[in-house]
């Protein structure tokens, strides 16, 4: 099992250590962000809080990452700037109403109605989608080009959708298809559109900084407001992208990331003495993987937005 508040509590998802907010209560904690609804106040917003949690393996881990949290905020917010699409924030300064103690790492949106399904675009071939490939030539069903292998470069951008599991289940692969059933055609389509331009814009902005954007997983939902389909949640980060340097890629070999890359290597490394598939919860993460995979984050903010991040 994973760190998940039992069945029967208040539903919350994971169980966390989210703050108390003054005029916010706490409705819901996922592996990284803490969600609030306002105690007066419009309706129809949302507050956002990225924590220094970081999670492997479907577990939120005992270890936090410092300023991870403001990482992920403000390079979401950066990225939104750049994207011509549709999305729910509304604001993110104390003037706007976000709490003084959460400044730099919240957003307040606007409440989407979201869509059950993880929006992803692949570029390249890696991870899950090199499993499928090289045992059916494939992902999520969509037939590649023979001879590819671990970093090539697809000849076009791919919509591989997953369908959201439940709080500490995985995310499951599914087709076209499937978001069709789900969704229906029009909206289908225009999900698979939206995230595909979100792809494309952001992979031509991150490869004019030395960065390949490999794949990204985005997700959408629509604004009860305007009817919009509309971009929520967090946009083009290291938790939800995978962030490569121009200048070590190589195909034919894993390559080196910026995210969390430094804590799976360790978690399965000799040296954690943590069998993946035991069921226990991981251990502590020593000092050096906290402040690599800090640098990591660090690093990919600022060779993005051309910005001194300040902690």
């Amino acid at each position: 099992m994973t760190n998940v508040e039992a069945a029967g509590s208040s539903p919350r998802g994971y169980a966390t250590d989210a703050p108390e907010l003054e005029g916010w209560r706490h409705v819901y904690s996922g592996k990284v962000r803490d969600l609030y609804e306002p105690i007066e106040g419009p309706a129809d917003q949302v507050l956002v809080v990225a924590s220094d949690r970081i999670s492997a393996y479907d577990f939120v881990l005992s270890s936090t990452i410092p300023d991870k949290g403001r990482v992920l905020t403000q390079l979401s917010l950066w990225w939104f700037e750049q994207l011509n699409v549709p999305n729910h924030v509304l604001g993110s300064t104390a003037d706007d109403g976000v709490p003084a103690e959460v400044v730099g790492r919240a957003m307040i949106c606007r409440r989407l109605e979201m869509y059950p399904v993880e929006c992803i675009a692949r570029g390249y071939l890696t991870g899950s989608g090199l499993a499928e490939y090289r045992e059916r030539g494939t992902v999520c069903e969509i037939p590649l080009p023979a001879g590819l292998v671990d970093g090539s470069r697809l000849p076009a951008a791919i919509f591989t959708p997953s369908a959201k599991a439940e709080v500490g289940e995985h995310d499951e692969n599914i087709t076209y298809e499937d978001v069709t059933g789900m969704v229906g055609d029009d909206a289908a389509a225009r999900l698979r559109d939206l995230t595909l331009e979100v792809y494309r814009e952001a992979e031509r902005i991150a490869r004019g900084r030395g960065i390949i954007l490999a794949d990204t997983k985005v997700e959408f939902g629509v604004d009860p407001t305007t009817g919009y389909i509309t971009l929520g949640d967090e946009v083009l980060t290291p938790d939800s992208s995978r962030f490569w340097d121009v200048d070590t890629w190589e195909p034919g070999k894993a390559q080196p990331s910026f995210d969390k890359q430094f804590v799976r290597d360790w978690l399965t490394s000799p040296a954690s003495g943590w069998d993946r598939a035991s069921g226990e919860v991981p251990p502590a993460l020593p000092a050096d993987v906290v402040d690599r995979t800090r640098a990591r984050y660090v690093e990919a903010y600022e060779r993005l937005t051309g910005r001194a991040f300040e902690g």
